[in-house]
């Protein structure tokens, strides 16, 4: 272990089960961070040339050293392991090893809050723009589908009970339209967190006219955030705030890998899936299982754990506490679980094998009643009337209506007689493009 920036030179002893349990599996998780970290030092160390503390020397001295740094980091020839206390610390000792004195001087003006602060929200700035991406993808697989398939007759369902017939197109379009939604949470998440808090220090700021603006928009905010005790009192609300964008896409696949979870069994039979997302039994020679979408549908407890989790830390005052620490496992662990598992959808929902014959045949007569008790209603008959007409007439005997005229007449807006998926379509494309997804251009 190198030597703690904060560690004085009075000979006084470092207890190694202290530290450990201080620093945690922070030197770990700062791998994740690491870059952003290096990053938005060397904006800092320009602001702090700007404001007269750094001269243009020491100011190019200390960028190239980052800029080394960061090439070392990407190639490998950089380790951030347990030598370091955390990354933060690994930077300055980096410097100062490679340029001297002058690299002691990388951190006038701030705190390792700052550091952690601004590189976990750079890094929430960069997860939920892949959020967006991967919420775009899916809706536009998903849309794709509904509209190549868009009165495909299959089975509708309440309580898992055969309710009416129903499409392709209205199943398919309905997770268009929720991944749309799921598109437009996280841009107006990553809006929000669009702030940088560096220059705010320990949270009272510093007694120097830092450059914070210039430093935001070189870092690439759209603002500062102005106060210093908020810019504490925002940690893990931030972090609350992205995980909770991603957690309604992922609750959102969840339900989609529950439909093919039922809609692939043998008992329905509607659906087949790619054979690259399913794999073998290690003891029965006939099984396909679907243990991809399975796994999907259960990530969703891991951004659900790491909501709690940080919400449990966040029982605090104002101000920093050493706590806010624990908030940075959650938010890695839950983002970097959502977005592994949202990446490999799209290309599920393009690869899904819709089985006409086996849906067809799933639709069964009495699932007519409720077009029969309607057409009544239109013709004047009070509804409830109709209703209990058409419940009567359940058991007599008669052939299956063609589905394709019942979908034909579901005609109010939505229905499979009218899916409106140029609306989704509009609504999904205007949405990518503000999001700058390449898939709005398509």
């Amino acid at each position: 272990m190198s030597k703690y920036v904060w560690q004085a030179d009075d000979g006084s002893a470092i207890d190694k089960a202290i530290m450990d349990f201080l620093a945690g599996e922070d030197v770990i998780l700062d791998r994740e961070l690491f870059a952003f970290d290096v990053r938005a030092t060397a904006a800092h160390v320009r602001g702090l040339a700007r404001i007269g503390i750094l001269s243009d020397e020491e100011c190019r001295a200390l960028v190239d050293g980052l800029d080394e740094l960061l090439a070392e980091f990407r190639s490998g020839a950089f380790v951030l392991d347990d030598r370091y206390e955390d990354g933060h610390s690994a930077i300055e000792i980096y410097l100062t090893s490679k340029v001297g004195e002058v690299g002691e001087k990388v951190h006038t003006g701030r705190s390792r809050n700052d550091q952690v602060a601004v590189a976990s929200r750079l890094y929430l700035k960069d997860a939920l723009e892949r959020l967006q991406s991967a919420c775009a993808h899916i809706a536009f697989a998903c849309l794709e589908q509904a509209e190549a398939n868009a009165g495909l007759a299959m089975p509708g369902y309440t309580h898992l009970q055969r309710a009416v017939p129903s499409s392709v197109g209205l199943w398919m379009g309905g997770f268009a339209e929720a991944f749309t939604d799921n598109l437009g949470f996280s841009a107006g998440v990553r809006r929000l967190v669009d702030c940088s808090p560096l220059g705010t220090a320990a949270g009272y700021g510093v007694n120097l006219p830092l450059d914070r603006d210039g430093v935001a928009e070189e870092l690439g905010f759209e603002r500062i955030q102005v106060n210093p005790m908020y810019a504490q009192n925002s940690r893990g609300k931030f972090e609350i705030m992205a995980l909770q964008a991603a957690h309604h896409a992922m609750q959102d696949t969840r339900r989609l890998a529950w439909d093919l979870s039922l809609f692939t069994t043998e008992e329905f039979g509607f659906v087949r899936l790619p054979r690259r997302y399913t794999t073998g039994s290690s003891i029965m020679p006939n099984k396909a299982n679907p243990d991809v979408v399975e796994l999907l549908r259960g990530r969703c407890a891991t951004v659900e754990a790491a909501i709690t989790e940080i919400n449990s830390v966040l029982s605090l005052p104002s101000g920093y506490q050493r706590d806010l620490q624990l908030t940075k496992a959650p938010m890695i662990r839950g983002l970097g679980t959502s977005l592994q598992a949202l990446s490999i959808v799209p290309a599920l929902v393009q690869g899904l094998e819709f089985r006409a014959d086996r849906m067809s045949s799933a639709i069964s007569a009495d699932m007519f009643a409720t077009d029969l008790a309607l057409q009544q209603a239109s013709q004047g008959v009070p509804f409830r009337q109709a209703y209990l007409e058409a419940k009567g007439k359940l058991e007599a005997p008669g052939a299956v209506p063609d589905p394709a005229a019942s979908l034909a007449a579901r005609v109010s807006p939505g229905g499979c007689g009218d899916l409106a998926l140029d609306r989704i379509r509009a609504r999904l494309e205007r949405q990518s493009a503000l999001a700058g997804d390449s898939r709005a251009a398509d």
